[in-house]
């Protein structure tokens, strides 16, 4: 398929394969990874590669923000504005409110220099917002970050056009 093609997708499966892919730079650091997906989520227009690239910097971020263990949380769930929100929360150290609005920003890092490039939340947002979506962070009750990403659910006509 051609890397820029989208289609129908079951995000919980988009989701699944990242964590699999992820899965050895994950081991070991006492992560507990808690899956909560809507089992009668409706499917969502996308590219499927892209979008693992999305998940990917954001499950590497939740990773790296919780070095001495704890939990990402991962769900989806209908939204009653025709969205399928993917909610990736970690229990670690969060963001700081003064970070939150250059965390996009392309080149922008908190982290430590050789540890980032600053790139993988500019991405992120580049590439939700070619699917037609919106991604948004708030600090989790509990501690650590909430990031939500907001994607168009696949309509009849967008489910006939790609068969």
């Amino acid at each position: 398929g051609d890397a820029t093609e989208f289609t129908e997708l079951e995000i919980g499966r988009v989701l699944d394969d990242t964590l699999q892919l992820l899965e050895p730079q994950l081991r070991g650091n006492q992560i507990e990874i808690v899956r909560g997906y809507d089992p009668d989520a409706p499917p969502v227009i996308g590219n499927s590669g892209k979008l693992q690239q999305v998940f990917t910097n954001l499950l590497l971020n939740a990773r790296d923000a919780i070095p001495f263990g704890g939990s990402i949380k991962i769900s989806t769930a209908s939204s009653d504005d025709d969205s399928l929100t993917i909610e990736i929360a970690d229990s670690g150290i969060g963001i700081a409110p003064e970070n939150v609005a250059k965390i996009y920003d392309p080149f922008y890092t908190t982290k430590d220099p050789g540890r980032g490039t600053g790139l993988g939340l500019a991405i992120v947002a580049r590439t939700v917002h070619e699917c037609g979506g919106t991604v948004w962070v708030d600090r989790a009750r509990e501690g650590g970050a909430v990031f939500k990403v907001f994607l168009p659910i696949a309509s009849e006509t967008d489910a006939a056009a790609h068969r």
